[in-house]
């Protein structure tokens, strides 16, 4: 037996050098950690349990059976962070580039399939060259297996990717079904098609780093959720995500202690309105106000910025923020807004997060550019994600809420379980200039001072209908508030409704207007 203990021994030892020092090496001259390495920054020490150490793959064509390699480009397992479980697979450069090989696949789509028993999130570590070219169509029937499981563990666990180097071709799906993606600035790269098969298709000369890296991704193509400078900041943000969600769709998200006879008055909320209806702020000074501790974690911070979205604590619930940004296109809702808020609200309705809407909004761009590339449709989206979220969804209106956006965003009539508005708020089909001009055109024309008119008129209207009042008359504001109040009524709020039940109609499921 000691011998084979010993062999025992010398295999694992060997697994865990992965390609060779040499390997781990240059992996660390890119800037980059090893596989192991990340594992061990983000899960909870000593808490890691490792399977399917000892695979190899099975390959014998081009010569690539002489170089069988323990754990064949991945690591599996599962873990805990801050104690609670998770499953986790870190792919391992070193050993072919990290290329999806047959066995590599099973072994992901494995922890996947004990993730999905389990009831525990998926953590997927990205760095890989792609599919083995070696095992050809094997590497792709890989892909696609794993595809599958992504699909199908959609709303089930909670699923989140880290790009920590190259993810190109196929291999891109996989984190893009899944639910947050984090990635790098400098090292992590994704694309379907890199730089050379873009220059010999289009003759567009791009970097890899203009095409699919990080600022690209978290900016111009919302692909990425998370970016930062380090691959330490990524696991260290991963950490303080998977504080915010549940293990799973039939869990709730984890609660902290809060001391409830804390006076959740906050003065400074009655100043942050400008007088001037048409002048700017930031809303995320509100929203740092209004969490607990003053802890926002911002989710697409760099994308579509006109709409916040992200997660809290309201009196130690986990929520997830969606907030118009007034100091950015005024705070109007176009297609880039719209899609990241229904995907934002889709995920926290799935796995058991309460909504807080923080509404300021002018309504829908307008323009050509947004008509012909579809804001009916992408518009459609937010309504659809709000319209079927059975959470407990909570709004409070600051200042503007026009149009159909007014609707759209959590209104009462749309199922809101509580809708508060500030003094400040303006409940309107539209602003009241453009309402003045309508109404009143004739009225205004035949006038000896037409300007003088309109002035007057615009007076008049804003005195009557510029104002949260009629809205509340008629029960479409459950109560209008003094902004200090609102952290108050928030807890209040988010407190009574924990026993919340809201049920949609039965149905295999919905055909939201992609």
């Amino acid at each position: 037996m000691k011998d084979k203990i010993e062999q025992l021994k010398k295999l694992r030892k060997d697994a865990l050098l992965g390609g060779g020092k040499n390997k781990i090496d240059q992996q660390h001259e890119k800037g980059k950690l090893t596989a192991r390495e990340r594992i061990e920054l983000l899960v909870d020490d000593g808490s890691f349990q490792e399977i399917d150490m000892l695979v190899k793959h099975r390959s014998t064509d081009f010569g690539i059976d002489k170089n069988r390699i323990s754990g064949d480009g991945v690591i599996t397992g599962y873990a805990t962070i801050n104690k609670r479980p998770i499953a986790i697979f870190s792919q391992d450069f070193t050993v072919f580039g990290g290329s999806l090989s047959e066995t590599h696949a099973e072994k992901i789509c494995k922890i996947m399939d004990m993730a999905l028993k389990l009831g525990i999130p998926i953590i997927g570590l990205n760095d890989s060259g792609g599919a083995r070219i070696q095992e050809g169509v094997v590497s792709l029937g890989g892909y696609a297996e794993i595809f599958l499981r992504n699909t199908l563990a959609s709303g089930v666990v909670p699923q989140v990717s880290a790009v920590l180097g190259p993810c190109a071709g196929g291999a891109v799906y996989s984190p893009a079904i899944t639910d947050f993606i984090f990635m790098v600035k400098g090292t992590s790269h994704m694309f379907v098609t890199g730089p050379n098969v873009v220059k010999t298709v289009t003759h567009e000369e791009v970097s890899f780093e203009d095409l699919g890296g990080a600022e690209a991704h978290s900016s111009k193509s919302g692909v990425a959720h998370f970016v930062f400078d380090s691959e330490v900041e990524v696991l260290e943000n991963i950490k303080k995500l998977i504080e915010y969600i549940p293990l799973n769709w039939k869990d709730l998200p984890p609660e902290h202690n809060y001391d409830f006879s804390n006076d959740a008055i906050i003065p400074k909320l009655d100043t942050i309105i400008p007088d001037n209806p048409n002048k700017p702020y930031d809303m995320k000074e509100i929203i740092n106000l209004i969490v607990d501790n003053n802890e926002f974690l911002e989710v697409h911070e760099n994308y579509a910025q006109n709409i916040i979205i992200g997660f809290g604590r309201i009196g130690g619930q986990s929520v997830g923020v969606i907030a118009n940004q007034p100091s950015v296109l005024a705070g109007v809702l176009d297609i880039n807004s719209s899609v990241k808020g229904a995907r934002f609200i889709r995920f926290c309705d799935a796995f058991n997060i309460p909504l807080l809407v923080l509404e300021d909004v002018p309504g829908f761009l307008p323009g050509t550019e947004q008509e012909w590339n579809g804001i009916i449709r992408h518009g459609s989206k937010l309504l659809f994600a709000f319209c079927e979220a059975t959470v407990p969804k909570v709004t409070v209106i600051t200042r503007k809420a026009y149009g159909g956006a007014y609707d759209v965003m959590n209104s009462k009539h749309i199922r809101g379980d509580f809708n508060f508005a500030w003094p400040s708020a303006e409940i309107a089909v539209m602003g009241p200039k453009g309402a003045v001009e309508i109404i009143f055109k004739k009225e205004i024309a035949n006038a000896k001072n037409p300007t003088e008119k309109l002035e007057q008129l615009l007076k008049e209207y804003l005195e009557k209908f510029a104002n949260p009042y009629i809205a509340a008359e008629r029960g479409y504001i459950d109560e209008v508030i003094i902004p200090q109040e609102t952290k108050q009524r928030l807890i209040s709020a988010f407190q009574i409704l924990k026993t919340k039940v809201d049920l949609n109609p039965r149905k295999k499921h919905s055909n939201i207007p992609l």
